[in-house]
């Protein structure tokens, strides 16, 4: 499969997608409940959250956040995300 995604050239367009659904298992429910919007762009992944808070609390945890992301996938898909 992952050769026809090279072959293809979709594979970063799987990968953001794979990122995208995986927001509310990968970081829980309550801060799913206030997560509006997921989505990667540019090896950036962008949240629209709805609780200010929230959005500092996130944002301190950075580091934290992508390493989370980089275990699951198992490689560096993601250079930052951005907290909107």
């Amino acid at each position: 499969m992952n050769e026809l995604l090279r072959v293809y050239r979709i594979q970063n367009k799987f990968d953001a997608t794979r990122l995208s659904a995986s927001w509310e298992r990968l970081m829980g429910a309550p801060i799913a409940k206030r997560t509006k919007k997921v989505f990667v762009k540019d090896r950036k992944l962008f949240v629209e959250l709805s609780s200010a808070p929230l959005k500092h609390e996130l944002n301190m945890s950075k580091r934290m956040i992508l390493d989370i992301f980089d275990k699951e996938f198992g490689q560096n898909m993601l250079d930052d995300i951005i907290f909107i």
